[in-house]
């Protein structure tokens, strides 16, 4: 898949700008929501704990089963189903690693299915955490999330020692999901150099918090080709 050039506003209208720390205040989480606002984001991800909140127009996006994913299948149920009544527009669920790294493909498939049934007509992202898995893990939980009906499927937590994105698995999930579902990348990008790369290698959404920091590198480049180019300019 071929993508076309990935414009700052356009950016603005796939990031997931994301407030996940542990221990999060109401105080901080207003602060956080109040940034977006001013930012410019679609969306905002915060933990469902802190559902319902006042997103200021964005649509919010939460996770179930965070970040480990080693929860039963009828907690992220549970979870998700409040999530949904708090005013989640996006559910982004952390796939039980141990059934991916036993192979048992129909459990994965399986429990992903009871995430769909609990968010009808809600976004749908299913975590594999890449990182901490083989090419064919990763192509096999892609196809699992598919099979289950997921929207999209997601590298990363941010939490796992392992890492986060690259442009090894997003270029990876790409191709194993064309066109049918979306590739969110997320953790620890922090560059708009990152999300370029990652675009190019077919991320359709990202997870960043330090969005504002991205946004304001994003032109640099053209604002010190103009400097150097007014500098060869002058006379001497």
């Amino acid at each position: 898949m071929t993508q076309s050039e990935l414009t700052a506003e356009h950016f603005l209208t796939i990031a997931d700008h994301t407030l996940l720390a542990p221990g999060t205040t109401a105080a901080e989480l207003d602060a956080f929501m109040v940034t977006a606002a001013e930012i410019g984001v679609s969306r905002v991800c915060v933990s469902s704990s802190l559902l319902p909140a006042d997103a200021r127009g964005a649509e919010i996006v939460t996770v179930v089963g965070f970040p480990s994913g080693a929860h039963h299948a009828s907690v992220k149920v549970a979870e998700t189903a409040e999530a949904v009544a708090n005013g989640a527009n996006e559910i982004d669920m952390v796939v039980n690693r141990g059934l991916v790294r036993a192979g048992e493909w129909a459990a994965v498939e399986d429990e992903i299915r009871a995430v769909r049934e609990a968010c009808p007509g809600r976004v749908l992202k299913v975590i594999i955490e890449s990182a901490a898995l083989s090419d064919e893990e990763i192509v096999e939980s892609c196809r699992a999330a598919e099979a289950a009906g997921a929207d999209f499927v997601k590298t990363s937590t941010g939490f796992d020692p392992a890492g986060g994105a690259s442009v090894h698995a997003v270029r990876l999930m790409a191709a194993t999901v064309g066109d049918r579902l979306g590739v969110k990348a997320s953790g620890g990008i922090r560059t708009t150099a990152a999300v370029r790369e990652l675009w190019a290698a077919g991320a359709t959404r990202f997870g960043v918090s330090g969005t504002a920091a991205i946004l304001a590198e994003w032109d640099a480049p053209a604002i010190l080709n103009a400097a150097a180019a007014g500098a060869s300019n002058e006379s001497y």
